[in-house]
């Protein structure tokens, strides 16, 4: 191994599919997995003479995104020609924006493992069409579905402010939560609905000079795990490159690589194409893109509190740890479900335990989020106070709330019909703890002794009572009635 001193430097491309009904410059329907080519027109499939029309939605779509990521909005962008051959891009050009993004100058907060956040700044973010699909997998031969052409993609560029494979993949899962709580995209990394493209090189430290290593592309990542190890054997790669070739961004060219996941490496694809191999010029048949304070006003009201924020707010404002605050608004409708819960008056960690313990399970085996359970705020609010207050136990509020996701009952109701209701009348509960006292006397004596088995036999003790009563006495109450008793 390499003991070269060094910095990674990473900047990141993303690529977001929006989740409009149509795709961008036509009317074909975005379906996922449907038949090869089923979804195409004469627009997507590049056929002579057509004309393009722009989905206003995909536009307001990305400039809210952009809006989120705190970027200056461009009042006029206009829609550029993208040249290059492949045979899933049929007309031979992309439609894409070159010189005048829609958003630039932005940033990103993402967490840090420190409890920290840090901010990584946005270069620029600007929508495009995607292209179609090849497949290899039918034979010896290559396959293309057009189906995906003409998507609306959403291109975010970060500057390489991220110096570790780990925050790397943290940049990736906030803007996937960022998307998710917008609205406008699925962000199902399965589907492609999100891919990444970290620019990856090294500063190196040697005999008190600096060198940088040719920056590396990887392409087309679709999971977090392949982010953050393809970044991490990138490191190992460019250290042991440079110690035997010492190739520099002087004299080496950027490349573009792909990721093999089955064997955790990185393959040479080519070297990377500048910005004048792609001949951008002004697409004729497009007309460019003027937003008024109007119109942009009215994209700002759909902006929501993002989930970093919600997070911080959750510790500082409800004492959660990070960890649990992290889970819960790991989806905006769960985050919201219960932050209404807990502004009806219950107490936060009681409402997290009932979400993240009993809620998710319940939701992941249905198929859906917490807040499609079929139960309000409210409901689970009032279950929480119930539990806090000792009218249930802890045990039996995770059986109340299966039952309120069932019946949809109030538990108050349940707790009733259930007989789960626990018993608080000390007058009533102090009779049962005598009874127990005086039917067991060497535990009375171990219990009041001082000694070892004092911790031991007191808890014998309390679980007799809890027997008789059937599981239905107060355990804080008969706790007390205890103290007061062997004291």
């Amino acid at each position: 191994m390499s003991e070269l001193e060094y910095k990674l430097v990473v900047g990141l491309e993303i690529h977001v599919h929006l989740a409009t009904r149509t795709k961008l410059f036509c009317g074909c329907e975005l379906v996922y997995g449907g038949e090869a080519n089923s979804r195409v027109c004469p627009v997507c499939i590049g056929m002579p003479g057509v004309l393009p029309v722009m989905n206003a939605q995909a536009y307001e779509f990305a400039v809210l995104t952009a809006l989120a990521l705190n970027c200056k909005i461009a009042n006029f962008t206009k829609w550029d020609r993208k040249s290059y051959y492949y045979p899933d891009l049929p007309k031979n050009y992309q439609i894409s924006q070159y010189d005048l993004p829609l958003g630039e100058a932005g940033y990103i907060e993402i967490p840090l493992e420190t409890g920290r956040t840090k901010k990584i700044r946005i270069i620029r973010v600007h929508l495009e069409e995607d292209a179609g699909k090849n497949t290899h997998t039918l034979g010896n031969f290559s396959a293309v579905d057009l189906n995906r052409a003409g998507t609306p993609l959403l291109e975010i560029v970060t500057e390489p402010d991220m110096n570790s494979p780990e925050e790397v993949r943290a940049l990736a899962v906030e803007l996937q939560r960022i998307v998710r709580y917008l609205g406008v995209s699925d962000a199902d990394m399965q589907k492609g609905h999100m891919r990444f493209e970290p620019n990856i090189n090294l500063t190196i430290t040697k005999a008190g000079s600096e060198h940088k290593t040719p920056i590396v592309e990887v392409k087309n990542l679709n999971s977090f795990r392949a982010v953050e190890k393809s970044v991490a054997f990138e490191v190992q790669r460019q250290l042991d490159e440079f110690a035997e070739t010492g190739l520099t961004m002087a004299s080496g060219n950027k490349s573009t690589r792909g990721w093999d996941d089955e064997n955790e490496v990185t393959i040479l694809q080519r070297e990377k194409e500048e910005a004048h191999d792609y001949r951008y010029f002004p697409d004729p048949d497009l007309v460019p893109v003027e937003i008024d304070a109007e119109w942009l006003d009215e994209i700002k009201l759909r902006l929501c509190e993002l989930p970093i924020e919600m997070q911080k707010r959750f510790v500082t404002e409800y004492k959660l740890s990070d960890y649990d605050a992290g889970v819960l608004t790991g989806d905006r409708f769960t985050a919201e479900f219960f932050d209404t819960a807990v502004k009806a008056g219950a107490d936060a960690k009681r409402v997290c335990n009932l979400l993240t313990q009993t809620g998710m399970k319940l939701a992941n085996e249905a198929g859906c989020n917490v807040a499609d359970l079929g139960i309000s705020a409210e409901d689970l609010s009032k279950l929480a106070k119930m539990t806090d207050a000792g009218d249930i136990s802890a045990t039996a509020s995770a059986a109340i709330f299966e039952e309120m996701v069932k019946t949809k009952k109030a538990p108050d109701v349940i707790a009733s019909e259930l007989n789960l209701l626990q018993k608080s009348d000390a007058g009533e509960l102090e009779a049962v703890v005598d009874e127990v006292l005086a039917a067991n006397p060497d535990a009375v004596a171990d219990a009041t002794s001082g000694g070892k088995k004092t911790k031991k036999a007191r808890g014998f003790l309390l679980g007799q009572v809890m027997q008789k009563t059937k599981g239905q006495a107060n355990p804080k109450i008969v706790s007390q009635i205890l103290d007061k008793k062997l004291s």
